[in-house]
């Protein structure tokens, strides 16, 4: 009885005019950030956060929620359209989402993104409300030694992503990981392979990276190619998924959304990566892993769910230990501060009416998502109804500006201007940009993990097999080696 007292209380705060027009302005805000490259959820909470102190906690972190849901959208916009990624949850969606818009379903692809971020981003509140505190009791057992562990699994499993030659996926895989190692030892403090250029000690960013390996490297291979504009029709009906669409998603947005919300508790796991371990994990168990990359619609079910899921959930450690579970949650972490409140176990109890009108209106916040989203999905698919002619260059633009947005940095233009002629050459030769970018995100997360258990442990590398939970990781870690070469013995 108390649970639905609570919730009733958290809908009469978020109903208020003003909290609901913040959370409208959130959603519209957040799919705007989403959509240009660089910018991403971090920087746009960060950059709304000032506009909130002068209203009530409440309403300002209603607004920040709305718009990190409605950032999850907006990443995948471009993403399907351009194959650049707004932001770095949406980079798997490049894989399937951009060759089903060759195919002139780029209407499906961006509605079953829109459909499975609702259902993902409802199901994660339900479960926000629900076990919340067990779900963060069982997010501390995860020290070092599982946190590794996770990481490494994410990476084995990266000939998922590697189309027939897991040997590529693992050659792109190693690049991106020495590519990861670039800047100051977290440790020791001491520069690796900065070459006594400046900038290369903050390190090899994972943004402009994306950026240039999915956006620029894909102008310059379709330059050489004769395009074709996409003949998609206009009408709401024509680009919404297919019952068919429906029958091959149901369930990977099921697991994305199931994935996603474990991953996203966990303290720094996030979003993004999520997405990767959802996208790789739907490719294992789906019946016909050969579609997946070719405009596979689970591809895009999936990790678009999962990053959804994992956004809500990040919430959790947040709110309930004052721990926060993502980058974006790190920055609300901040403004809940400033606002004079305390994250903990005791938040629910001293401050009722700020967390549950925040669970209420998230909520309000998928509604207003999913309305938003499918309305404009027209629009959007009517940008591939320009020639290619104008639209590469257009594209080329956009993604300059967005590495430059990151840092108002020229460096970073750099960056991505070789990372597009690396992508090229990937694309050109069989190689997996995905792979690449996965190593560059877990890369300094897995160093990290990894050398603090060390510092911890006795038994060297023995912590690892000896805790329950990283055990069993560490060993699907090692199946996942195992199976692809097994495989190429059994054909010889």
């Amino acid at each position: 009885m108390d649970f639905l007292t609570h919730l009733g209380l958290g809908f009469s705060i978020a109903l208020t005019p003003f909290n609901l027009l913040m959370a409208v302005a959130g959603v519209m805000v957040g799919m705007l950030i989403g959509a240009l490259p660089g910018i991403g959820p971090p920087s746009g909470v960060a950059l709304l956060l000032p506009l909130t102190f002068g209203m009530e906690p409440t309403s300002g972190i209603i607004m920040l929620a709305a718009m990190y849901a409605g950032t999850m959208y907006g990443g995948t916009i471009t993403s399907v359209l351009i194959n650049t990624p707004g932001e770095s949850a949406s980079v798997v969606t490049c894989l399937d989402g951009y060759q089903m818009a060759l195919q002139g379903r780029a209407g499906p692809a961006l509605g079953i993104a829109a459909f499975g971020s609702f259902i993902a981003g409802t199901v994660g509140v339900v479960l926000l409300m629900l076990v919340s505190p067990a779900l963060a009791k069982w997010a501390l057992s995860f020290g070092p030694p599982e946190t590794f562990a996770l990481m490494l699994l994410g990476l084995t499993t990266v000939t998922m992503l590697a189309g027939d030659d897991p040997l590529k996926g693992y050659i792109s895989m190693v690049l991106g990981l020495m590519l990861a190692m670039v800047g100051f030892d977290i440790i020791s403090g001491d520069a690796r392979y900065g070459f006594g250029i400046p900038e290369m000690m903050d390190g090899v960013d994972f943004l402009p990276a994306a950026i240039g390996l999915f956006g620029l490297g894909e102008v310059l291979a379709g330059a050489e190619e004769k395009t074709q504009t996409a003949k998609t029709k206009l009408r709401l009906r024509d680009v919404m998924p297919s019952l068919a669409d429906w029958s091959r998603s149901k369930w990977a947005i099921a697991r994305g959304t199931a994935l996603g919300f474990a991953v996203g508790v966990l303290p720094g796991a996030g979003p993004t990566v999520a997405s990767f371990l959802a996208y790789t994990v739907e490719k294992k168990v789906s019946k016909t892993p050969e579609q997946f990359g070719k405009g596979a619609i689970e591809g895009v079910a999936s990790p678009e769910s999962a990053n959804n899921a994992a956004a809500t959930a990040a919430m959790v450690p947040m709110l309930t230990l004052g721990i926060p579970g993502s980058a974006t949650t790190a920055i609300m972490l901040g403004g809940l501060m400033m606002w004079g409140l305390r994250p903990g176990p005791m938040l629910f109890e001293k401050n009722p009416e700020f967390v549950w009108g925040l669970i209420a209106s998230q909520y309000i916040a998928n509604v207003m998502l999913l309305l938003l989203s499918t309305l404009c999905i027209p629009l959007f698919v009517r940008a591939l109804r320009i020639p290619y002619s104008i639209l590469m260059p257009l594209i080329i633009l956009f993604c300059v500006t967005g590495a430059y947005s990151l840092k108002n940095n020229v460096w970073d233009v750099g960056q991505m201007l070789v990372f597009g002629v690396i992508g090229y050459f990937m694309k050109k030769l069989g190689y997996s940009p995905a792979a690449l970018v996965l190593a560059l995100v877990l890369g300094p997360l897995a160093e990290r993990a990894l050398r603090q258990s060390l510092i911890i442990s006795d038994a060297g590398m023995g912590i690892f097999f000896m805790r329950p939970i990283s055990g069993v990781l560490m060993a699907l870690a090692l199946l996942a080696v195992a199976v692809p070469v097994v495989r190429a013995f059994m054909k010889k």
